[in-house]
């Protein structure tokens, strides 16, 4: 981040809503949504695009739109890099102004990020892979293992023959 340049969560402020429904597109830095170390294969580099209508209504607030996110994600097999394109086209997020779910307002703002993060999360690739059929590093292991190999096979029965040789 450059200095001087003040990142923002993504606010809205109620007080414009109360004339007409509130129009937003944009971009939202990826350091704000904190991601990054939530998944040790997922990775995310790029801004969050945003493009939203916020509508008010008598004890609620309705965001709706769509959010985009590019992610850089390693395969669980082969850890190969994959990229991957987090598409919310249809998010909708409800928020109460009572009630047990009321949402903060703070200086007659409420900031969406929590709960995009939050929306981001559950939509994280579980078990990203670089094709349905990666054989992973399985077939390279094994290989390596194999008798006259590499020597890592002698070695790995070696160290078993002398723990079979224990005396308990």
């Amino acid at each position: 981040m450059e200095k001087g340049i003040q990142v923002m969560s993504l606010l809205v402020n109620l007080r414009h809503l109360e004339k007409k429904n509130l129009l937003l597109t944009g971009e939202l830095p990826v350091e704000l949504l904190e991601l990054e170390g939530v998944d040790e294969l997922i990775h995310v580099q790029l801004p969050l695009k945003y493009d939203l209508e916020i509508q008010k209504f008598e004890k609620s607030i309705l965001a709706q739109g769509s959010l985009e996110l590019s992610l850089q994600c390693e395969c669980v097999r082969c850890l190969k890099p994959v990229p991957w394109r987090l598409d919310l086209s249809d998010w909708a997020c409800h928020l109460p102004f009572e009630g047990e779910e009321k949402v903060t307002i703070a200086n007659d703002c409420v900031d969406l990020t929590p709960y995009i993060r939050e929306d981001i999360l559950l939509s994280f690739p579980q078990h990203p892979l670089c094709k349905p059929e990666c054989t992973g590093l399985t077939s390279t292991l094994q290989d390596k293992l194999k008798p006259g190999g590499n020597g890592q096979s002698q070695m790995a029965s070696s160290a078993w023959t002398v723990l079979d040789k224990l005396k308990l």
